[in-house]
């Protein structure tokens, strides 16, 4: 599936918006079915564009804007779709003091995508996070479950290679 970008439409499926109305259905009735519902919409969809967050309130009768102030509170929850490839580069202290801000510079310029995006071929999609929790391997980058750790930005072309 290859990310969304501006201006181009939303590529839901019949089969993804049939089964968020199951959801919706069998949890409407629920206490607090909203964040349950988001979460099961997000894994459908892999994301919560605005039209899937526009179906939820209009399946609820529940104002878009509470939808939207909810997903955008919680990290949880992403607005953009995520790459088949999901690297997280940690900025927190420790990574960032050895020089994860240059590892996360290499790879928008390799990508060229920022923060938060997704290369247009959904291959690859860019996060920046606080922590990973391995300290000790600063700096760190996650592509997936996989900790890539003691980066140079020379070693970002060689890792990525392994990607593609």
């Amino acid at each position: 599936m290859a990310c969304k970008k501006d201006g181009v439409p939303f590529g839901g499926t019949l089969e993804q918006e049939q089964a968020l109305k199951k959801v919706i259905a069998e949890l409407k009735d629920t206490k607090s079915p909203l964040m349950p519902i988001m979460q099961q919409a997000q894994e459908i969809y892999g994301y919560l564009p605005i039209e899937v967050q526009t179906m939820i309130s209009d399946e609820m009768d529940i104002p878009l804007e509470k939808i939207y102030g909810i997903a955008t509170f919680y990290s949880m929850f992403a607005l953009q779709p995520k790459g088949k490839y999901q690297i997280s580069v940690c900025l927190g202290t420790a990574c960032y003091v050895k020089g994860s801000g240059t590892i996360f510079s290499k790879l928008e310029e390799l990508l060229g995508i920022t923060n938060g995006e997704c290369t247009p071929d959904g291959r690859f999609s860019l996060d920046s996070c606080r922590c990973v929790g391995a300290c000790g391997l600063a700096p760190v980058m996650m592509i997936n479950d996989e900790v890539y750790g003691r980066l140079v930005p020379e070693d970002i072309p060689g890792i990525l290679a392994k990607y593609k």
